[in-house]
């Protein structure tokens, strides 16, 4: 999670000038099964426009759990203007609308989060973002990744993948940490369903 709290430090100084809870809901017995997801690749995400709001109660619980591997053991989330836990070790006013869950325990946990900016981003300081996400000490750009957004970035940090963009004035993040040769695949649905929730209208 090194990457997360360099992201959190990042984007505390960036966004220091421009200035819910939402637990996992369990299906149902007598729920639709949750339709699959769109592959992230199939998705015109250049012209997707996102909420600057709460979403997390709108992820597909199915979809959660195919990224976690199983039902989560944990959730959490947070609302702008709320002290919360942004990363391992950080704690603070949150200027962002996110969520996070757990599942299992030790080096074979795994985690998937997403959140977005509360407050408007401009391109510039999207740009500013793809730049500091792209260089962030030990992680690599994904080669040949999908689109999310503009000013995107997808990067791989050893067991964690991340993608973020810029959604007209929203800047959306999601991540997935879990071991396995499928990470990539299954950060690539993640993120097309932390979308799907947080698009707007």
């Amino acid at each position: 999670m090194a990457r997360a709290l360099l992201s959190t430090a990042a984007t505390v100084a960036l966004l220091a000038g421009l200035l819910g809870g939402c637990d996992s809901e369990a299906p149902s017995s007598d729920a639709a099964p949750s339709p699959t997801p769109t592959p992230l690749a199939e998705i015109a995400t250049e012209t997707v426009a996102v909420a600057r709001e709460g979403f997390c109660e709108r992820v597909a619980p199915a979809a959660l759990e195919a990224a976690l591997g199983g039902a989560p053991d944990d959730a959490d989330a947070w609302s702008n203007g709320e002290r919360a836990r942004l990363a391992p070790g950080v704690r603070d006013v949150a200027h962002e609308y996110g969520c996070a869950w757990t599942a299992g325990a030790g080096a074979q946990g795994t985690s998937a989060r997403a959140w977005v900016f509360a407050p408007p981003v401009t391109t510039g300081q999207a740009e500013r973002l793809r730049r500091d996400a792209t260089h962030a000490r030990g992680c690599d750009p994904v080669p040949d990744a999908p689109a999310f957004g503009t000013r995107d970035a997808a990067v791989r940090c050893g067991d964690e993948v991340r993608f973020q963009g810029l959604f007209g004035d929203a800047w959306l993040s999601c991540s997935l940490r879990a071991a396995g040769p499928d990470l990539l695949e299954r950060a690539e649905q993640w993120c097309a369903t932390v979308l799907q929730a947080a698009a707007a209208g």
